[in-house]
């Protein structure tokens, strides 16, 4: 794969016990050093209008004088520094650059991933929050908009935290659908099943909150049963991956099941989803806080797009997992 990455995404301090912090970037390099065909790319920083397309000018101004002045606490999670302000624009950047290069004809080895930090989902269109200041998957997907590059664009959010910010921002639109799968009743609360979009956007939302100690063939189904035939109804021209890797079974702040290989087979039923609507695919970091896990999380992403061929998982998805894709398949009247 092609990796998006920049140096100044480790200027972002968030203190020395902060689970976001700059050894998340470091950790991933350091397990893909191990890996073959790795090429980094560093990007351009986002400009303003590119961050003001899916957030507020005060909002902007605000987190930038913020930084400025030295940074501190924006809120008890959220926490800033001086760097903080070109780390987000780069970040923001790293995965405009992903988005445009997918739709470049990017792909298969090639594909690209944007390692960026700090993560984007959650942040609002009018204030961060969860460790996000701009949100990285939402520009990427208004850029290649704006620029006529793509009529729809899909974001699949296996971050195990629900990407609020990448909802609010597209609820009530038709040209980009969201797609989360995440653990119910963690923070930030939020991805009902029953949030599916309003006016334009009306079932252009995807929500599905899987229980705590959901795992491999959990995930598998969900994406079988419900995200692959909701994709297909929506045929976007990208596909941007909003890849958070918290919902690894020893991810030290979620109870979610999923293995290293679970993730490399994620990303093979995603890879042939995409293929089968004919969609480029780009990859953004989220979360993950374990680092040996998120290290491993990114390497199996890259290894399945260098050719490595995923184990199938034991089991069988669990009785609440299929219910609740039942339920919802018929909100969506999928």
């Amino acid at each position: 794969m092609r990796f998006g990455y920049s140096e100044r995404c480790l200027d972002h301090d968030t203190g020395d016990r902060h689970p976001e912090n700059p050894d998340r970037l470091r950790a991933i390099r350091r397990g893909l050093a191990k890996r073959h065909g790795v090429e980094y790319v560093e990007a351009e920083p986002a400009d303003r209008g590119a961050v003001a397309a899916v957030h507020d000018d005060d909002y902007v101004d605000e987190l930038e004088a913020f930084c400025a002045d030295g940074g501190g606490n924006w809120d008890p999670d959220t926490v800033a520094g001086e760097g903080t302000w070109e780390a987000a624009l780069s970040a923001a950047g790293l995965a405009r650059w992903a988005a445009e290069a997918a739709l470049d004809g990017e792909n298969g080895r090639n594909t690209p991933f944007a390692i960026g930090r700090p993560p984007g989902h959650h942040a609002v269109t009018d204030d961060a929050m969860g460790f996000c200041f701009f949100n990285n998957a939402a520009v990427a997907a208004q850029r290649v908009v704006d620029a006529g590059r793509a009529d729809r664009v899909a974001i699949l959010d296996w971050d195990v935290h629900h990407g609020n910010g990448t909802q609010d921002i597209f609820y009530d639109r038709g040209d980009v659908l969201y797609a989360s799968i995440h653990e119910d009743g963690l923070y930030p609360a939020t991805g009902e099943l029953a949030e599916t979009g309003e006016g334009d956007g009306t079932r252009a939302t995807v929500n599905l909150p899987l229980a705590a100690g959901a795992g491999d063939a959990d995930y598998l189904y969900a994406v079988d049963e419900a995200i692959e035939p909701a994709f297909d109804r929506f045929d976007p021209d990208l596909l941007v991956v909003s890849a958070g890797f918290d919902a690894h079974r020893h991810d030290p702040i979620s109870r979610m099941r999923v293995s290293s290989e679970g993730y490399a087979l994620l990303t093979d039923r995603i890879r042939s989803v995409a293929e089968g609507i004919d969609a480029a695919v780009a990859y953004v970091l989220e979360g993950g806080y374990g680092l040996d896990t998120l290290a491993e999380g990114v390497s199996m992403v890259h290894e399945t797009y260098d050719g490595r061929t995923p184990v199938e998982p034991d089991g069988e998805p669990d009785e609440k997992t299929e219910d609740r894709v039942a339920d919802l398949r018929s909100a969506l009247e999928l």
